[in-house]
């Protein structure tokens, strides 16, 4: 719009000899004479009009004369190291260590969950502890601890050991550093094959790698309900960490195939 109120600026001079006579835009020969009223606008209307006609092959070529073709291409070596082998090898190894990250926070969780099921279970056993014998005078009869009491006491010994492990604050840190290195890798991973091949392969591999990564999200999501005590979101927590593994287990043979891809086609660095 600019350039085009610019032009309506410029005086058109049918035999200006500076022109190039090799321009493929047509020189006004016939020009409109301007009327003496100032409020008669056919002469702008016309002037508007024949500029538009002859710039309009120009801005319809425009884009593409500054847009270079190679440049949207992915593969050409514009990337550098970004192409080669190093880099393409970085999802693996981090996919691979997040992996057994994931199994090491769920058995951080799962711990977690003992030192609170352990607990409940306490409490349910002291609610069939029978009432301590008293003599008349009022001491407590001594007896050999009931099959309850040394349950009781069992469970109590376990809590205690659960505790000093400080499961609940390890798995919440372990969460959040998967969450991060997960969805940043997991997004890497697919820029990476972009960069490499110019397009991504819609495949099983890019679809449980998709999953995995709603499903961190998902279990992330439920941890504000599950700090107010739901069981509801613990549960469902659990199950999606459980499907995410098992999706991560079965996508492994799929990467595995993909490295010895990046080993066929890539180059060292």
């Amino acid at each position: 719009m600019a350039t085009t109120l610019t032009v309506l600026k410029l005086p058109i001079l049918p035999n200006n000899k500076s022109l190039n006579s090799h321009s493929k835009l047509k020189i006004i020969t016939n020009p409109i004479k301007k009327s003496n009223d100032p409020k008669d606008t056919t002469f702008q209307h016309k002037l508007f009009t024949e500029a538009i006609h002859h710039l309009k092959p120009a801005c319809i070529a425009l884009p593409f004369i500054l847009l270079d073709t190679k440049d949207a291409l992915a593969v050409n070596g514009e990337f550098g190291i970004l192409e080669g082998r190093s880099f393409a090898l970085i999802h693996p190894i981090v996919m691979g260590s997040l992996f057994l990250y994931t199994v090491w926070a769920g058995y951080l969780g799962w711990q977690w969950r003992r030192v609170r099921t352990t607990q409940n279970e306490i409490n349910e056993l002291k609610k069939q502890v029978k009432p301590t014998l008293v003599t008349p005078d009022g001491t407590p009869v001594e007896a050999a601890p009931s099959p309850i009491d040394l349950k009781i006491q069992q469970l109590t010994e376990e809590r205690k050991e659960l505790l000093k492990g400080s499961y609940r604050d390890r798995h919440f840190n372990a969460g959040s550093v998967l969450l991060v290195f997960g969805v940043f890798e997991s997004i890497g991973g697919g820029l990476n094959t972009w960069i490499r091949t110019g397009k991504l392969f819609p495949g099983p591999h890019l679809f449980a790698g998709a999953g995995i990564t709603v499903l961190w999200a998902a279990a992330a999501a439920l941890v504000p309900a599950m700090q107010k005590g739901s069981e509801t979101a613990r549960n469902i927590h659990i199950a999606l960490n459980v499907v995410n593994i098992l999706l991560f287990v079965w996508q492994i043979p799929t990467g595995i195939d993909i490295v010895f891809k990046v080993f066929e086609f890539t180059k060292w660095p």
